[in-house]
């Protein structure tokens, strides 16, 4: 079937991919959009997987605010200092800042978390499966699967894209590597909340309510 030049339009709005890439995606697919879609993020992956080992150290530090509430600075790497000053680039950062004020992760990915803390977890997990008598020969694929639910609570690529929950921060990394064509790498966050780690004041209703008819 023959590619209409509107059918790469969507495509390339969908995708964000080049208009060469998003009509031979379309033919290898017969025109099916969705597949079309899918076929394009794996080859932004494999192209991603290639640049990964390259150093990316220009960049973008930026911050975003929250209603006076929640602040989050974070620092964003590229290979060059002209990636850096794309739109593209800033609103990736954008989005990233906002998906940490948004989704509150500790870490930026696997590797970042203390080998004691995932150790202390996978016990923890481990012994909730055997109390629950699951057979032995499928309890490791559920810690594992669960184990996969408490990287996605604390590290900021598992965790589903605002945006779009249906692909993982990891994974809009990776496209936009493939997009951009070099190697970019979220460094580090910090995120800051009003009156996190401080005592909130509580008082018991019925001491309050004491308090106002002795008034």
């Amino acid at each position: 079937m023959g590619i209409t030049a509107s059918q790469v339009k969507e495509l390339r709005e969908k995708s964000g991919a080049g208009m060469l890439d998003c009509k031979k995606a379309l033919e290898e697919t017969n025109g099916d959009m969705d597949k079309a879609v899918n076929l394009l993020r794996e080859k932004g992956l494999a192209s991603a997987s290639k640049k990964s080992g390259r150093v990316a150290a220009e960049g973008l530090v930026d911050s975003y605010i929250h209603g006076g509430r929640i602040g989050v600075l974070i620092e964003v790497n590229s290979e060059t200092d002209f990636v850096s000053k794309t739109k593209e680039f800033q609103e990736f950062v954008r989005d990233m800042a906002m998906q940490v004020a948004a989704s509150n992760p500790k870490y930026v990915g696997r590797d970042d978390v203390p080998k004691e803390e995932v150790e202390e977890e996978r016990e923890v997990l481990v012994n909730q499966v055997v109390r629950e008598g699951k057979p032995e020969h499928v309890a490791e694929q559920i810690v594992e699967g669960r184990m996969g639910k408490f990287y996605e609570g604390i590290c900021l690529l598992d965790q589903p894209f605002i945006k779009d929950p249906s692909i993982k921060i990891k994974d809009v990394l990776n496209e936009k590597i493939a997009q951009i064509g070099e190697n970019l790498q979220i460094r580090r966050f910090v995120r800051f909340e009003v009156g996190e780690g401080l005592e909130k004041r509580e008082e018991n209703l019925a001491d309050e309510v004491a308090k106002q008819i002795g008034d």
